[in-house]
């Protein structure tokens, strides 16, 4: 599988697996987590989850899938703003670290700005950092000028976890350049859409039809084509999971990337960071 490298050299499978909205029934947990399993025994060993989703029911659902495999897995998980401060940060990761039944998450993220100033929040995760607790941090939702704000910080800042996919193309205009620029990796989180209206694209279902596959992995395929991107949609079906995984192997080519520029133009100018 494709790799993507983080600052401090560690790779990483740049197709993942994402968690929202797992956990939130219980009657799903079970299934939820085999779901995740079998994506790691398809070699998607990179989990996504946060402290929000199923207000900690995901990170539950997490624990479940991973354990006894705990090595095998790089786990990334985030914290709310209003917890990222200097006091707060550290009790919503003891939780987080409960919930997961692990001593350190490999990767853990500002899911998005708050009121607590950045400089609060990358100290808390330092202080964590040098604890044992966390391996490495990073942000999410965070646009350029915001990640310009870190300074001279923004050198340890491991990742920008944001919205992209073919309907939300605002941040190839200066966030993933930006980020390239500084050999930061982007994920992007929801990178087939939500609800299903992208996959109804009459555009997405040609280039499918051409390739004999689904307009999701068309989907999947067009973010996971740039450089420096890790994927992480969520699957809970594993008919889904192992067409995820396959799309990794599907190779667009500059026709195909036409007809979804022509249906879904990149941008021509800077546009508000698109969040869900």
């Amino acid at each position: 599988m494709k790799q993507v490298k983080f600052p401090d050299g560690t790779t990483v499978p740049a197709l993942g697996q994402g968690t929202w909205y797992m956990g939130e029934r219980g009657s799903d947990r079970r299934a939820e987590a085999a779901a995740l399993r079998l994506g790691l025994d398809l070699g998607m060993r990179l989990i996504d989850t946060a402290e929000m989703y199923a207000e900690g029911g995901a990170e539950q659902v997490v624990a479940e899938a991973i354990a006894g495999r705990r090595e095998e897995v790089f786990l990334v998980s985030k914290v709310y703003p209003h917890n990222a401060s200097a006091r707060k940060l550290p009790l919503a990761l003891e939780a987080s670290l409960k919930r997961l039944r692990v001593e350190r998450i490999d990767l853990y993220l500002l899911h998005w700005r708050g009121g607590v100033p950045l400089a609060e929040t990358v100290a808390a995760m330092e202080r964590a950092i040098a604890q044992g607790k966390i391996a490495r941090w990073g942000v999410s939702n965070l646009d350029v000028d915001d990640l310009e704000e870190l300074g001279a910080a923004l050198a340890d800042c491991a990742t920008d976890q944001v919205l992209w996919n073919l309907e939300a193309r605002g941040v190839e205009f200066d966030l993933l350049p930006f980020c390239a620029g500084r050999g930061m990796p982007v994920m992007a989180y929801s990178p087939i859409g939500q609800g299903g209206a992208l996959l109804r694209s009459p555009a997405l279902k040609a280039v499918a039809a051409r390739h004999g596959v689904t307009a999701a992995q068309v989907a999947l395929a067009f973010v996971l084509a740039r450089p420096g991107v890790i994927a992480i949609p969520k699957a809970a079906d594993p008919g889904h999971v192992r067409q995820n995984a396959a799309a990794r192997d599907l190779v667009l080519t500059a026709d195909d990337m036409a007809v979804l520029d022509a249906a879904f133009p990149p941008p021509r100018r800077k546009r508000a960071l698109a969040m869900l």
